[in-house]
């Protein structure tokens, strides 16, 4: 065990807790694993899966987390594969031979993958060694996100055989939720292994104030190395940002509202230590390997316990003292109340969106099941004169009814594949001195694109040949029109996975029961929240533990409550 972690990893010991996890699902027996946030969730089904024969299945929400997980396995020489909306049927059919034929060891898959037929038909001729499932909380209808999608992983047990393992692993989650995520998981046997939630090194701080932006500034200016504050909504990451710059704190802003190449620069600056502070959106965060953040702040409340313990859990992973502090009004408060009525609009409202986002697909009664399509928010509202924010949690409540998927935004690169002969393309070149240059540089980039589609970088190729972006998109469409190439266009959105065909009203289930559960857990959840702030009495790190199934334990001598007594 020791020696995989060793060879692959260059680690010689196990964090807490790992090395039980790892010696439990190499003696076959379904696991699910609670570890806090930077406890190395991964290691701990990466490191038997290199031991057995086969490849390890694991299901995960988060597209950009697996993109990273599967680079970091390519550079220790782990060969990984990754399946997820938007990718085309061809790539994902490669993949799918790969992981059967291949000498791949870790297969990743969205969840909205999990029901398509190409899958399933797939899936029963792999080797699988073990079931992993990421972010299992997602499993489960008591978690905070719950994920329809996840339901499907019981039918992929009784594909694979239920002899296979199962690794689920969490980073939050409440004893009811544990106990529901092996019951849905359909474990053989419940097997609970849980790491302590205890962070010795970090001070939890609940501040009430008025002058935020003071507060932040104030923090900053105290508190050496780096840093992340979280804000609800993109201008408050872009005011504050500015905010602090001008008071001489290096600081950037991050929300899902800039261009990726915009947010890849501020993520690099701020994980290489060239800036010291990060306003972000809670877009920013997920599967980042920082150890040395000095603090986390959040300068508006969050909505549930579950999100705000993730986030503050990203400080001082390294050991050293760090701080979690969280700034509230009344304000607040009231909008977060606010927020739940918002974010459970009618039922008659949600189910004329559900009509409404055919509609704006192109797609009439009994069409649309499997359709995979970019989906564009602000359009879809602007078109049907809606609310955005309203009709998105009437999009996400539909999402929770299993119709469909929304994806996070995530980015897709152009492709490029040449549908005509050699020669025929020669003559082509012959034809125009612009062409001629312009196909020159694709075919000395980019191998193997007579053959199949080939992901490109219009910036790269631009730099290669001296081009304008603009100029090689030009290019582009120009050669797709000629039918030259077939052109897939870059993709930098969210995208929504159709499971059924358009249904009509009196088809549509959407039970009142059912939207009464979610809300009565919803409305107990930010009540949870809004306790925690408000309570004077008990430590914050002990009043958070118990949140999680963890009585006993002591006061922690450095959070504000500890420090006033």
């Amino acid at each position: 065990m020791k020696e995989t972690l060793k060879k692959y990893w260059g680690y010689d010991t196990f964090r807490p807790m790992q090395e039980e996890i790892i010696s439990s699902l190499l003696a076959g027996r379904d696991t699910l694993a609670i570890l806090p946030t930077g406890g190395g969730k991964s290691i701990c089904f990466q490191v038997p899966a290199m031991m057995r024969e086969g490849i390890c299945l694991v299901v995960s929400p988060l597209i950009a987390l697996m993109k990273d997980q599967v680079q970091n396995l390519d550079r220790r020489g782990i060969k990984a594969l990754a399946i997820y909306s938007g990718i085309t049927h061809r790539e994902i059919d490669i993949a799918l031979d790969n992981a059967v034929f291949g000498d791949y060891k870790f297969l990743y898959v969205s969840p909205e993958r999990l029901h398509t037929a190409l899958f399933k038909a797939r899936v029963d001729k792999m080797n699988i060694n073990f079931l992993v499932v990421d972010e299992a909380h997602c499993i489960s209808q008591w978690g905070y996100d719950f994920r329809p999608d996840y339901l499907e992983i019981a039918e992929i047990r009784n594909l694979i055989g239920k002899e296979v393992p199962v690794a689920a692993l969490t980073a939050t989650a409440t004893p009811d939720v544990a106990l529901d995520i092996m019951k849905q998981l359909q474990f053989r046997q419940d097997n609970l292994i849980k790491g302590s939630f205890e962070r010795p090194n970090l001070a939890y701080v609940v501040r009430k104030c008025e002058n935020k932006m003071g507060q932040i500034l104030r923090i900053c200016s105290g508190v050496q190395g780096s840093g992340v504050v979280y804000v609800s909504k993109r201008k408050n990451a872009e005011d504050l940002a500015a905010f602090l710059k001008a008071h001489g704190i290096s600081a950037e802003a991050y929300h899902a509202g800039m261009s990726r190449s915009t947010r890849s620069t501020a993520q690099d600056s701020w994980k290489k230590g060239e800036t010291r502070v990060i306003v972000s959106t809670n877009a920013f965060g997920m599967g980042i390997d920082k150890a040395d953040v000095r603090f986390v702040c959040h300068y508006d409340m969050p909505d549930t316990i579950e999100g705000y313990f993730q986030e503050a859990g990203r400080a001082g992973r390294d050991g050293q003292q760090s701080y979690a502090v969280l700034l509230w009004n009344d304000s607040d408060v009231k909008s977060l109340r606010q927020i739940l009525r918002t974010s459970f609009p009618p039922l008659d409202y949600i189910k004329d969106i559900y009509q409404k986002v055919y509609s704006f697909l192109g797609y009439s009664y009994e069409e649309g099941k499997g359709a995979c399509v970019k989906f564009e928010l602000e359009k879809f509202a602007g078109m049907f004169k809606l609310h955005a924010l309203t009709a998105y949690y009437a999009i996400k409540y539909i999402e929770t009814a299993g119709y469909w998927t929304l994806t996070e935004s995530l980015h897709i690169p152009a492709k490029v594949q040449f549908i005509v002969s050699r020669d025929e393309l020669y003559r082509i070149q012959l034809g125009s001195t612009d062409i001629d240059t312009f196909i020159k540089v694709l075919l000395r980039m980019y191998t193997g694109i007579f053959t199949e589609y080939v992901p490109i970088d219009v910036e790269r190729i631009a730099r290669f040949g001296r081009y304008a972006t603009e100029v090689v998109t030009d290019n582009l469409k120009k050669l797709a029109r000629m039918n030259v190439i077939k052109y897939i266009p870059v993709i930098d959105s969210p995208m929504i996975s159709l499971n059924y065909e358009r249904l009509d009203p009196k088809n549509l289930r959407l039970p009142k029961s059912d939207y009464e559960d979610r809300l009565d857990r919803r409305r107990d959840r930010l009540e949870k929240i809004i306790e925690y702030v408000e309570q004077t009495e008990l430590c914050r790190s002990r009043y958070l533990l118990k949140y999680f199934g963890q009585e006993n334990s002591a006061d922690c001598r450095q959070c504000d409550i500890c420090r006033e007594k």
